[in-house]
């Protein structure tokens, strides 16, 4: 009987854990849906039905034609996939060198530099928008892509840091040793072992460093907010006014922002999944 009752709990289980995530997930994808969806659809239709489909009446590309036409959205498209790839580089690569660091060679001062990056993922780098305001200006770096990188480089090294430590004391140690009982180097372990075992880690950190990069409105709009280095996300400004808002054109220009961040993770799906499950099995 209680063998019986097991059989049928297990499957029961298994399809309210399926259940409960497919709805996650359709209230996740469903704003990315809605705005693709309106971004071809007239204003009227928009206005009219926002969740119908677009049908022969109601589709209209206006939107596209103006965001692509009447204003430099390829220029802010552009500075943003600079700013987000080259802190991406940085962030990846830093931070694997400070966790092999951190990991590998026991130092007085390994244990207050873990304390020190925990407290750079807890305190939010916009508290100190003021003081970086002021150093930005002291090195004359306003209004350029390199006061965005460093920004977000160092927003994203803490969680990086502490996300790849934790791959790199998974590696077998005799991996290394053998590989230093062969006269290999220092450097030559890191990037020809370390790395490519600890793929899945990195392109977690990838992810969830790109995002807040991509989406951030915040320090485009104090650090370089002239034309010729608006990013995406404050490019889409120019059209919401105070009193009139050009939807059809918001709405296109959210869903060509969206086209990297879905390839992104279409790209790294297999290791973001390899990355947040390792360690759950043993």
């Amino acid at each position: 009987m209680k063998q019986s009752a097991k059989s049928l709990y297990r499957p029961l289980g298994k399809a309210g854990v399926h259940t409960l995530l497919g709805g996650y997930t359709l209230v996740a994808l469903f704003p990315i849906f809605l705005i693709l969806i309106n971004s071809v659809k007239s204003r009227a239709a928009i206005f009219a039905n926002p969740l119908a489909l677009p049908t022969p009446e109601t589709f209209s590309l206006i939107g596209f034609h103006k965001v692509l036409a009447n204003s430099n959205f390829l220029l802010y498209f552009g500075n943003s996939l600079v700013v987000t790839l080259v802190s991406l580089v940085c962030i990846v690569l830093f931070g694997a060198m400070a966790a092999w660091a951190l990991s590998e060679y026991r130092f007085p001062a390994s244990r207050w530099m873990t304390l020190y990056l925990a407290i750079g993922i807890m305190i939010p780098i916009r508290l100190g928008t003021v003081s970086i305001l002021e150093l930005v200006v002291k090195l004359d770096l306003i209004n350029t892509l390199t006061a965005l990188v460093l920004v977000y480089t160092a927003q994203g090294l803490p969680l990086a840091v502490m996300i790849l430590s934790e791959f790199v004391r998974q590696v077998p140690r005799e991996l290394k040793d053998a590989a230093r009982c062969d006269g290999v180097g220092e450097y030559k372990i890191f990037f020809q072992v370390i790395l490519p075992l600890i793929r899945p880690a990195i392109a977690t950190v990838a992810v969830f460093t790109m995002i807040p990069a991509w989406n951030d409105l915040w320090f485009p709009l104090i650090l370089a907010p002239s034309d010729q280095t608006k990013t995406v996300t404050l490019g889409v400004q120019q059209f919401i006014g105070q009193y009139v808002t050009d939807w059809n054109s918001v709405l296109a220009a959210l869903s060509l922002a969206v086209i990297p961040v879905l390839l992104m993770y279409l790209v790294f799906s297999r290791q973001l999944i390899r990355g947040l499950t390792s360690g759950a099995v043993k």
